[in-house]
């Protein structure tokens, strides 16, 4: 059987649709990994399921989305046994591909119980790097031989499309934490000028004094005093 080539032009539309969804759902990460996921499975020829595993501290795989149980139970393999194509691709920078499970001798312990769950083949892709931390885009399927050259192309260019989403996404999410921290430290100092005829130095000497002495971040400290009316450690009392 003469495999599919890599169809560009339908890649191509793919993501124009991801863009496009993406830009209703305004910065939502979590919203991006799950497009990107489904997107995937649609997009890779042989994937039957997708996920998105984050490599806390170059050792524990977290799955952050996914298409399938499959994709969860597989992530929780490789951090129990500490091995697996997750793993290699994320540390080493490259794409990993398993034809077969049940005859990989990569990871031989981890293949054997992988096959067990089910994933006979399996591709995986770096999608970024922040510091320690680390982000695979995953495909599987549960045929052996379910990925061949078309199929790792397509992911790459996948792969490089969505690592740009995802970086566009986070940044846009980060954008609005910071300010909505902002407005919310800005709120509570205005309540503390006004209340108590403080300037907005001695105003948010106050909140950092506060945030010092419960050990809890700044905005944490301005949203309660915006809310309830008091600023946690200090003694003031905004009636």
């Amino acid at each position: 059987m003469t495999e599919r080539p890599a169809d560009p032009h339908g890649l191509s539309e793919v993501m124009s649709q991801i863009a496009r969804s993406l830009q209703e759902r305004h910065g939502d990460v979590q919203a991006t990994l799950e497009l990107i996921t489904e997107a995937a499975v649609g997009a890779v020829q042989g994937a039957e399921e997708a996920s998105i595993s984050y490599v806390i501290a170059r050792r524990r795989v977290e799955t952050r989305a996914a298409t399938g149980h499959l994709s969860q139970s597989f992530d929780d393999l490789q951090t129990r046994i500490g091995q697996g194509p997750c793993l290699d691709s994320v540390r080493d920078a490259i794409t990993v591909r398993v034809h077969d499970m049940g005859t990989e001798t990569r990871w031989p312990l981890f293949a054997r119980e992988a096959a067990g769950l089910g994933v006979l083949s399996s591709l995986s892709f770096q999608l970024f790097v922040e510091g320690d931390n680390l982000g695979a885009l995953n495909l599987y399927a549960r045929r052996r031989h379910a990925f061949g050259e078309a199929a790792e192309d397509t992911g790459l260019v996948f792969a490089a499309h969505a690592a740009i989403a995802l970086s566009g996404a986070q940044h846009e999410h980060n954008l609005r934490t910071a300010l909505t921290s902002r407005d919310l430290i800005g709120q509570a100092k205005g309540i503390l000028m006004e209340r108590y005829r403080l300037s907005a130095a001695q105003a948010f000497a106050l909140l950092v004094q506060a945030s010092s002495r419960t050990n809890r971040k700044l905005v944490d400290i301005a949203e309660e005093l915006s809310s309830t009316g008091t600023a946690p450690g200090t003694d003031v009392r905004v009636d």
